[in-house]
């Protein structure tokens, strides 16, 4: 999918709906994600519960399925004993499940509220790939070369899997951020979007100021959209304000469900002053505000996307 194909689509309207969290599903599902591949691991294992997560997404009303690839990586594949070829076809595997439940749902649907669904290929950080919590500090201490080579040759197979767009997401630093644009230009039958994690309403998770990373991505020519994902419900709308004055580009956020994850004990929590948040109680709000795809991220679930996905059919209806 070219930039032009995507802008089309948003301005046809009110927002696009990203759906919600992957490992939350396979984990009622009962797999246990206490792996250093996490939810990758199950594309190898027991690929058919990634589908069947992808399908009631859709049905919840999601516009576009991110694929099970944030932790797929040649790297973290070769650390778990897969050769090259055995890693190439699962990272690809995790765009032909989403296609598949996409193609399937839209054979069955019989509506015309919404557009055809689309499969955005994740491009999870290198962090992902350390396993050890750098994701969301995004101090890694490597080059630009030393990401490049990680990010291209998965980025590489997704584009050729046939994925629509790229989601490049959860992005600790803007230098991370910079190289997957820079590398977007290898592909030019492509798009993407780019989405950082924050750690309050002004700045990245590294530090650097929202302002200044969107401001950096906003005259190239294959982002689609920026914003924020993996981040807590009560920074979206500050975050949308000084996103909204330092870009022209689409905004994008799919923040987590409002719990907070415990480290030591590796449970979440429900904070006691985000209780009564959720994804349909807020997405009013960053609408207004200017976000054009919403969506969820960790703990939330097709409840939560099927609440944004009815919001947007009040707006289409108005």
């Amino acid at each position: 999918m070219l930039k032009a194909d995507f802008s089309q689509l948003l301005e046809q309207y009110p927002f696009l709906v990203v759906d919600g969290a992957m490992a939350t599903e396979l984990e009622k599902s009962g797999c246990d994600l206490n792996h250093a591949l996490w939810s990758a691991k199950v594309l190898r294992e027991q690929p058919e519960l990634i589908a069947e997560v992808h399908q009631r997404y859709f049905e919840a009303g999601a516009d576009i399925a991110i694929t099970a690839s944030y932790q797929a990586s040649f790297a973290g594949f070769k650390a778990y004993g897969m050769d090259e070829q055995q890693a190439r076809e699962t990272i690809a595997r995790s765009v032909e499940l989403a296609a598949t439940a996409r193609d399937r749902f839209w054979q069955e649907y019989d509506g015309t509220d919404r557009p055809r669904p689309m499969v955005a290929a994740s491009v999870g950080p290198y962090g992902a790939y350390l396993a050890d919590g750098s994701e969301y500090r995004g101090h890694y201490g490597v080059d630009d070369q030393t990401l490049k080579e990680f990010h291209r040759s998965r980025m590489a197979v997704l584009v050729e899997a046939g994925a629509d767009l790229l989601a490049c997401e959860t992005l600790p630093s803007l230098q991370e951020a910079r190289v997957l644009s820079e590398l977007l230009a290898e592909f030019p039958q492509t798009c993407a979007w780019i989405t950082f994690s924050a750690r309050d309403g002004e700045c990245i998770s590294d530090g650097t100021p929202i302002a200044e990373c969107v401001r950096a991505l906003d005259e190239l020519p294959q982002i689609v959209a920026v914003g924020v994902n993996c981040t807590a419900l009560e920074h979206i709308p500050s975050l949308l304000k000084n996103m909204s004055r330092h870009t022209r580009l689409p905004l994008i956020v799919y923040p987590n469900s409002g719990e907070q994850y415990d480290a030591d004990s590796k449970t979440w929590r429900v904070r006691e002053h985000c209780s009564h948040h959720s994804l349909g109680s807020e997405v009013a709000e960053w609408v207004n505000l200017g976000a054009r795809l919403v969506g969820g991220c960790c703990r939330t679930s097709p409840d939560d996307i099927k609440a944004v996905a009815e919001y947007r059919g009040e707006v289409a209806a108005t």
